[in-house]
């Protein structure tokens, strides 16, 4: 059986007395592409965070690749960042930059302060870098001021930097927001068959249900905090949609 890349349990996380998240219970093993859908302030962003090491819970303990984040020293703690990669909704490209430069971005765990500096001057690992992104289907762009690229041109840029990152985690924070619904197809299509692997793990959070449906393996409903559902996506229907988005449970 493949082994657990995440594991979360009882987390909760409070914010001014209130739980973002509620007692979570949740479970992800490698090579599984798992979406995480549910209204805004749902918490997909504050587990995400959790994964990330970048939100620490209020009670509950979080593993991810072996290692409890809330307990860990910094350069343990380091060390499991360098093995996730992340795409966030904002992307963090540095638009005036050439695409290598962004695509070599999944190399600064790696490389010393020098070696990054250097290669700003005269790109290193070239050849990778065009290569990720002949993956991503931009090859011709290598050398293309980023700012001057499409918007779903620039997402892909983003799973390229992730490709050579080459992490053990992939977290994605509703990486498609900004695209038409075609676009936002492509991408996640790229994203789930391009990043996630066999050895490769997917957590990614979407607003588009249909979407999330489609292309992930499995699909985790949260509301107001907590799990309302954790099934394989053939297994969600709308009768699970509805009760998710259930506008008059909020009155």
């Amino acid at each position: 059986m493949p082994e657990v890349v995440v594991s979360l349990r009882g987390a909760t996380v409070t914010y001014d007395g209130r739980p973002a998240l509620d007692r979570v219970d949740l479970e992800v093993r490698s090579g599984e592409r798992v979406a995480l859908v549910g209204p805004s302030g749902a918490g997909k962003s504050t587990l995400l965070g959790l994964c990330a090491g970048r939100v620490l819970p209020t009670s509950g303990e979080v593993e991810v690749l072996g290692q409890p984040l809330d307990r860990v020293s910094g350069a343990t703690l380091a060390q499991v960042r360098r093995r996730i990669g992340t795409i966030h909704q904002g992307l963090n490209l540095v638009g005036r930059l050439a695409v290598v430069h962004n695509v070599n971005g999944g190399n600064l765990g790696r490389w010393s302060t020098w070696r990054a500096l250097t290669s700003l001057v005269r790109p290193r690992e070239v050849e990778q870098a065009r290569a990720a992104l002949e993956r991503a289907g931009i090859g011709d762009l290598l050398m293309a001021r980023t700012e001057d690229l499409s918007g779903g041109q620039q997402q892909r840029v983003a799973l390229a930097r992730v490709l050579v990152q080459d992490p053990d985690l992939v977290l994605a924070d509703e990486p498609v927001s900004s695209l038409d619904p075609a676009r936002a197809d492509d991408v996640m299509r790229l994203l789930c068959e391009t990043v996630a692997t066999p050895d490769r793990t997917l957590l990614v959070s979407l607003h588009d249900f249909e979407l999330a449906v489609r292309r992930a393996d499995r699909v985790v409903g949260l509301r107001e905090g907590r799990v309302l559902f954790d099934l394989p996506a053939a297994a969600v229907d709308r009768d699970l949609r509805d009760r998710l988005y259930d506008l008059a449970a909020d009155a």
